[in-house]
């Protein structure tokens, strides 16, 4: 399903985009101001105001329809890899890249039971050692048993935000984070559960169907 597909028509902008967008909004807003008294300011205030419309783009945060299964797509994306872990999860990690959606969505309900940052590096997120880079841990008590989902950030996107802290409940679909400038999510299936998903496929945040029933 195409990313316009599941929308419901409205869309907004996703939080923590506030220290990048609004400077950005500040300074084109100025030079268009300075452009009516000197043309020459319009070197600046075109490609401002360019920065500007890319930047709502990229911050978009649609709302979704969200489709059916127990385990939905946590990101929009292409799924770069899917592989056999040695504890028997199946590891589908998605690629995100900069026109994607950068909000990340619940994959199941359940309760979060640990959110946890950690440094690294910022390669980019198809190389195959992006798994050190700067990350966010997620692991939510479910109905499935533990599951785990990973941020990871990229050579572009060096700022996760996350939406939630341990302790809180989240619904299936709910926003839990945004990656800045898209990325990398991993998601890691339980023992047992086989991927719907193949290598290659596109993946829609909150209606993409990651499990096969």
């Amino acid at each position: 399903m195409s990313d316009d597909s599941a929308k419901t028509g409205r869309v907004r902008l996703a939080r923590g985009v506030s220290p990048w967008l609004f400077p950005t909004v500040a300074a084109a807003a100025t030079t268009a101001l300075l452009t009516r008294r000197d043309r020459r300011w319009a070197l600046a205030a075109l490609p401002l105001g360019a920065l500007t419309g890319a930047m709502f783009w990229f911050f978009r945060d649609p709302d979704r329809t969200p489709g059916e299964g127990r385990i939905l797509s946590p990101a929009d994306g292409v799924v770069q890899s899917i592989d056999q872990r040695a504890d028997g999860r199946t590891r589908v990690a998605i690629f995100m890249s900069p026109l994607n959606v950068h909000v990340n969505r619940a994959p199941l309900a359940g309760n979060v039971t640990s959110v946890q940052h950690v440094p690294g590096g910022f390669l980019p997120a198809f190389n195959k050692d992006s798994d050190q880079n700067e990350r966010v841990v997620w692991h939510f008590a479910t109905a499935l048993g533990d599951v785990e989902m990973v941020q990871i950030a990229g050579a572009v996107a060096r700022r996760i935000v996350p939406y939630l802290s341990a302790g809180a409940k989240v619904s299936q679909t709910e926003r839990i984070g945004l990656i800045r400038f898209g990325s990398r999510v991993d998601i890691y299936l339980p023992e047992g559960i086989s991927p719907a998903v193949s290598v290659g496929e596109k993946t829609v945040a909150g209606v993409t169907r990651i499990d096969r029933g």
